[in-house]
């Protein structure tokens, strides 16, 4: 909805606060539109095409998508009153979200991880896990979640690696992530140990 050059001065802005813009956009116009323009991070992203994937991946720009939210719409829509036409476009844009992630994946663009569910919802938004998996590696997705999102937050270093000087944040978790993605359900029953700063915030070990 907004012109290039609106963007442009939205970015030159955030950059001489010394932060970056994200852009929520599901349309490859829009996204290319916005990639060109400076944007860092597409949300959503998921009518993208291979043009638009490939620029990108050239103008390092990152993907963030949220499957999960038309999933949980797909499984939950009738119980909180979508039409059937609101649950047909639903599904369509989610295949096309699966289609995107394949696109982006391959161009080599990096993708960051993101849920966009609020309240009540939130106990289901480690689906986007089981969810990408149809497209990406247990490898790739948990990464995704770590070292990517670190540097779309320019905190690598800091958070999403277990390295000197960063923070003490870890996961310890019952049972192989890379076997099963599971694993993140059920709001944490399968994380052994939550530690924060180097405090234990849950101890079951």
């Amino acid at each position: 909805q907004f012109r290039a050059d609106e963007i442009e001065a939205a970015v030159e802005e955030a950059t001489r606060w010394g932060t970056y813009v994200c852009a929520h956009a599901y349309a490859a116009e829009a996204i290319r539109r916005s990639v060109s323009a400076g944007v860092r991070t597409i949300e959503h992203g998921n009518l993208i095409d291979e043009p638009t994937a490939r620029l990108m991946a050239e103008r390092m720009a990152y993907f963030v998508p949220t499957l999960v939210t038309y999933d949980t719409l797909k499984r939950r829509g009738p119980e909180y009153g979508l039409s059937a036409y609101s649950l047909d476009k639903n599904s369509v844009v989610l295949e096309a979200g699966l289609r995107s992630l394949e696109l982006a994946r391959a161009a080599g663009v990096k993708i960051g991880f993101g849920s966009d569910l609020l309240g009540q919802l939130q106990d289901v938004h480690c689906r986007e896990f089981l969810i990408r998996s149809d497209v990406m590696s247990p490898q790739e997705i948990i990464r995704s979640a770590t070292l990517i999102n670190a540097e779309i937050i320019r905190q690598s270093g800091r958070l999403g690696e277990i390295v000197p000087d960063a923070f003490a944040d870890l996961l310890i978790v019952d049972g192989d992530p890379y076997r099963d993605l599971g694993l993140f359900q059920r709001d944490g029953a399968h994380l052994a140990a939550i530690i924060k700063g180097g405090q234990f915030v849950k101890q079951t070990l």
